[in-house]
């Protein structure tokens, strides 16, 4: 039997040829074709072959420079690479990276304290992903319900909402309604309710089950196109959950963390949900972070043991979210996407009016997108980003007929001024 590092130690030579064939070339070709042999086909990117980012601008390896308006779906709110998370990341780094929650360290403590405050609930459980938080928060309703609410073991339905993207494991593919999604992985977690997004009646009618023990909703549904509900929908939601003791949890990985205009997308109309997920621009999009909020009474139920991850809560990903987050508070950017939102919707709407194209433009702050007037599954809108990217701004349609446009926090009222332009200047000079 031949020894495992002697295995190994024969298939030393294979591996510098990657390494030049990674070097040599630095076309974006070469990259779009190692990723095509040698990844998952799981994603469909623009091709654009980014390597550099400062601010609100990328770079592609060919060097031609662009404006970012995805924001790597508002994980970059902060801007790339932001001195100040960078300084704070470099600093952990040379003295802790990892601990595991075998022990502890001391980061998680502050970063606990620190977002418990600023967001005013008793504790924080930090995870990685905002699929693992949207995980965490399902965990904690049902622990609860059976726990604090005295229901019947295995019984506890969580309402969701129609449209709804929450990630794509298990549990959030079984509560989507998007085909691509869900299509071909049945079966399917059980014990979730869908109702249509933005109807309360509808909803009205789902909470009339005594097993219903808690709604999961985004704020403002990024993923199914920037839909933004009725400003009553919510808050009467949210009161009939109070009436009926059921837990209100708000998924708001995409569009917390100042991207509306406001800390919170609830923070728009005055609502504290009873579970708040978070994610993305935690860290600046650094390093993946997440996390879930919630009071004693209900993040108490999770025990020792029943409950973790083991880079959840871990010092640098503690070090830079602190920094990011306050990078947010003293550079203002919940006020900035507000006042810049505001311009930005104003711009678009004069497309709306002049512009065949352009159905109508929908969104809070600097989270936006424009409809195209064709149907989901035209290409329209995929070749209208082309154009954009050929023009130096680079953003995806979503759902076929739907342009996002989340560009990093940190932009300027000209940079967006600018952007403006070539975004009406793509769609009056765009031809089928």
């Amino acid at each position: 039997m031949i020894p495992e590092p002697f295995f190994l130690f024969l298939l030393l030579p294979l591996w510098p040829k990657t390494t030049v064939m990674l070097t040599k070339e630095r076309s974006a070709t070469t990259f779009i074709t190692l990723e095509d042999q040698h990844g998952a086909h799981n994603y469909h990117p623009l091709p654009v072959v980014l390597t550099k980012g400062e601010g609100v601008y990328v770079w592609d390896v060919e060097g031609k420079k662009y404006y970012d308006f995805l924001s790597s779906y508002s994980a970059v709110n902060q801007g790339h690479c932001h001195p100040r998370i960078i300084e704070a990341l470099v600093n952990q780094a040379s003295r802790l990276t990892l601990t595991s929650r075998a022990f502890y360290n001391d980061k998680l403590g502050e970063y606990e304290a620190f977002m418990t405050g600023l967001f005013g609930y008793d504790k924080l459980l930090p995870m990685n992903t905002g699929v693992e938080a949207v995980e965490t928060a399902i965990k904690l309703c049902r622990k609860w319900a059976y726990e604090v609410r005295g229901q019947k073991s295995g019984t506890a339905k969580i309402i969701v909402a129609e449209g709804n993207f929450h990630g794509r494991t298990m549990a959030a593919i079984s509560i989507s309604s998007d085909p691509d999604s869900k299509g071909g992985y049945a079966p399917y977690l059980p014990g979730f309710v869908e109702v249509p997004f933005n109807n309360i009646e509808a909803f009205k009618k789902a909470v009339e089950d005594d097993e219903v023990a808690g709604v999961l909703m985004e704020p403002i549904q990024g993923e199914a196109g920037v839909r933004v509900p009725d400003d009553t929908y919510l808050k009467e939601v949210v009161s009939i959950c109070k009436e009926k003791n059921i837990l209100f949890i708000a998924d708001e990985v995409q569009t917390g963390i100042a991207r509306t205009g406001k800390m919170l997308a609830c923070d728009q109309l005055g609502i504290r949900p009873d579970i708040l997920i978070l994610g993305k621009a935690l860290s600046g999009g650094v390093l993946p972070v997440s996390c879930v909020m919630a009071d004693d009474e209900i993040m108490l139920t999770i025990k020792p043991g029943q409950h973790g991850s083991t880079f959840g809560g871990n010092p640098l990903a503690c070090a830079v979210a602190m920094e990011a987050m306050q990078v947010v508070l003293d550079e203002d950017l919940a006020q900035k996407a507000e006042y810049l939102g505001r311009i930005f919707r104003a711009e678009m709407q004069k497309l709306v009016e002049s512009s065949d194209l352009v159905k109508l433009v929908r969104g809070k702050g600097l989270l936006n997108a424009i409809v195209i007037n064709d149907s989901e599954d035209s290409s329209t809108a995929w070749d209208i980003c082309i154009q954009m990217a050929e023009n130096g701004l680079i953003a995806k349609p979503t759902h076929g007929n739907i342009i996002r446009f989340a560009p990093p926090l940190v932009i300027t009222e000209d940079e967006l001024l600018d952007c403006c332009r070539i975004i009406r200047e793509t769609i009056v000079n765009f031809s089928k």
